[in-house]
């Protein structure tokens, strides 16, 4: 290996640490703070590794707050989110990339990119309307808002590095389009309609604002059981960040599981097939 190679891949090594480390460190003080008690959260200097570890900081949260309720309604909602998404996503991704709309697809990030809080009130008032609050269904179709769009871009990528010459053969058989798209074009997708229902599901699951806004107090989700944890008088840090730690390990552990599809399917668009 010569010397420039070398120093290129420090050089990487060490970007790569410079943008994880704060990630990682955080993460690990997020760990540390939920194992211990309230005394050794305040004191100075920190304290890393607690002599003794607080499990009672996970018991308060899974009985306080209706932490078990709450995790269904999350499940619920993401899981009702991700898959509408995939159904409605997936096909207009093909329809988009076959068609090379470029400008629809740009007006669907755009849409993607807007803040929430642009048309959060709007659907609220809607849904008031509809008589509709205190269910999960506000949840649910304002959450497509996150799956959809993330699911059409993966499959516009995705669509776009298959060959062509299966679904060309398979027309000149005298298959329809959606035949074509149904037996070709989507079992070659599988790999990015799997990167997609992960993305999708991260995005729905972390959401915060729109389950503080258009959920009821029986229809919360877990990001909300994280808020309720902070009182008016004090934070119990420990509790806390058991609660955080609880909301992100499933999408962490989704994430690792699955850490090489993401790649894959986020740059799948970057080379295009002949």
């Amino acid at each position: 290996m010569s010397l420039k190679a070398i120093l290129d891949r420090t050089l990487l090594w060490v970007c790569v640490f410079l943008l994880v480390s704060p990630a990682v460190l955080f993460f690990v003080w997020m760990i540390s703070l939920s194992l211990k008690y309230e005394i050794d959260n305040g004191a100075y200097p920190p304290i890393l590794i607690p002599e003794t570890v607080a499990w009672e900081n996970y018991a308060e949260v899974l009985k306080s707050n209706r932490f078990g309720t709450y995790f269904i309604n999350s499940i619920l909602v993401t899981g009702a989110a991700t898959l509408i998404g995939l159904v409605v996503g997936v096909p207009a991704g093909y329809g988009l990339a076959r068609m090379k709309a470029r400008r629809t697809a740009m007006l669907i990030l755009i849409a993607r990119m807007t803040p929430g809080l642009s048309y959060l009130i709007p659907l609220f008032l809607l849904f008031r309307w509809m008589g509709i609050m205190g269910t999960l269904w506000p949840q649910i179709i304002i959450h497509l808002v996150l799956t959809v769009p993330i699911v059409i871009w993966i499959m516009i990528s995705y669509f776009e590095t298959t060959p062509m010459e299966l679904e060309e053969a398979a027309l000149i058989d005298g298959a329809t389009r959606w035949e074509v798209f149904r037996h070709v074009a989507l079992p070659i997708a599988k790999p990015g309609v799997v990167v997609a229902m992960i993305l999708a599901v991260i995005f729905s699951w972390n959401n915060f604002v729109f389950g503080i806004v258009l959920a009821g107090r029986e229809t919360r989700t877990l990001p909300v059981a994280v808020y309720n944890m902070i009182s008016y008088d004090q934070v119990s840090w420990g509790p806390l960040a058991a609660a955080a730690l609880i909301v992100t390990l499933p999408v962490l552990v989704v994430t690792l599981i699955a850490q090489r599809q993401i790649v894959a399917g986020l740059t799948a668009g970057a080379v295009k097939g002949g």
